[in-house]
């Protein structure tokens, strides 16, 4: 199969490996968020793998293979190795900072223009690449400014760019596991068991999609299923029938982009239509393009295949009737599950779906929950852990947009000084 190629700018990582492969896939998106160009080439026999990738067969544990523009060569590498071989697995420089802010999407970035600009020694720890779900998405049209749209990986390295202009460390390929209180300071557990101490915290960690509850699902995943708009992947679906799962934006976003490279796009829809989930100039979009249907009142409710998806069942919820129909695409972008995981260890308070609860949101019947030390209210996007901020998707009534999610970012570094003042 041709080598195909992210054309931004000339490869900076050859990739071999074959079809299905979820660790390909894995590598494959990371590099694309990351706004790392990068040539992929799918191998297809035995003769390939060894010709190629210089392995002994197309199921060599070895692969896939990466290749460096320095010649140097990585076999079936984690993304940690992969960062590290870019010069971007950095360890904290600092003892203590003023504010360590945890997830790299859209918010996380404000936060940490904002704080760095204001002086303030700041941390951003992200556990895998820059700019969150909006990284993955192919384009945002209705961000202030961009008139013409802009990719989501774009706009995170350009946000990227701009806090490290202004002093902000990035950590990435890190995630913060646990919280621990001190007198004063948060102490945040690192999975790679370091710890980064800080006087104050945002937690702007989003959200997952939720996985289909399907038997074998896990096993599909990142061979033919998908969590996620899939920017990525978009090149390899050229004369395919891929679907598409959700009726929110994002998927509405990957429809459209995948509509450019597939031949057919089926969006499939649990609700009876688009309008009441989609932003009116995507549900326009969709209709008028020749190659995308939408199928409502619709559900995904098998999967099949050998070591890779081959195909899907369809039910109608209105009639109960199914359909099994071949397909090796499918991406699902529906509901949301807050990573709070921590929260709860620490004290900090969630709502029943596991966002955290700030500001006013905390107040039951105008009062304080009983575990708030302080004489003042909680700040507006503060916790219930005094200096503990939340802000983007993760915070309780979020509104679920790139440009609020900014907005929150730069709202919480005024609350974050204040909190600082106090002592």
């Amino acid at each position: 199969m041709p080598a195909s190629t992210d054309t931004r700018s000339p490869a900076v990582i050859r990739i071999f490996g074959r079809a299905g492969s979820p660790m390909a896939y894995a590598i494959r998106d990371f590099l694309h968020r990351s706004d790392v160009p990068f040539e992929w080439t799918q191998l297809t026999t035995d003769e390939d793998a060894r010709a190629q990738a210089e392995v002994a067969h197309l199921h060599d544990p070895r692969l896939p293979v990466c290749i460096f523009s320095d010649g140097s060569r990585l076999e079936a590498p984690t993304i940690r190795q992969i960062t590290e071989k870019l010069g971007w697995f950095l360890g904290a420089s600092q003892s203590e900072y003023d504010l360590a802010i945890y997830g790299a999407g859209p918010a996380g970035l404000s936060a940490a223009v904002y704080a760095s600009s204001d002086g303030l020694r700041t941390v951003l720890i992200e556990r895998s690449a820059i700019g969150g779900q909006a990284g993955s998405s192919s384009k945002i049209e209705n961000y202030l400014g961009f008139p013409k749209g802009i990719s989501g990986a774009d706009l995170a390295e350009r946000a990227k760019e701009q806090a490290c202009r202004f002093g902000t460390e990035i950590l990435i390929a890190r995630e913060g596991v646990r919280g621990e209180l001190q007198p004063g300071k948060v102490i945040g557990h690192l999975s790679d068991g370091g710890k980064i101490i800080s006087r104050a915290t945002v937690c702007a960690t989003g959200v997952d999609y939720a996985h289909l509850r399907l038997p074998r699902a896990d096993e599909f995943t990142g061979a033919g299923l998908y969590y996620g708009a899939g920017a990525s992947e978009a090149s390899l679906t050229a004369g395919e029938h891929v679907f598409v799962v959700g009726g929110g934006n994002s998927a509405g976003q990957a429809a459209l982009h995948f509509a450019a490279f597939a031949s057919w796009v089926t969006v499939v829809v649990r609700g009876d239509s688009l309008s009441g989930s989609l932003s009116r100039y995507l549900v326009d979009r969709i209709l008028a393009t020749d190659n995308v249907e939408v199928l409502t009142c619709t559900e995904v409710t098998a999967l099949d295949g050998d070591d890779k998806l081959g195909g899907i069942v369809l039910t109608d919820n209105a009639t109960g009737q199914q359909r099994a129909i071949c397909t090796q695409w499918l991406f699902v972008c529906i509901g949301a599950v807050p990573r709070t995981e921590w929260a709860p260890e620490i004290g900090v308070m969630r709502d029943e779906g596991g966002y955290i609860l700030t500001g006013p949101d905390l107040l039951c019947n105008g009062r304080l929950p009983a575990s708030w030390p302080l004489d003042r209210n909680p700040y507006y996007l503060e916790s219930s852990v005094p200096g503990l901020f939340a802000i983007g998707d993760v915070r309780h009534g979020a509104v679920k947009r790139c440009a609020s999610a900014v907005g929150e970012g730069a709202m919480v570094v005024a609350f974050v000084h204040r909190f600082l003042a106090e002592g």
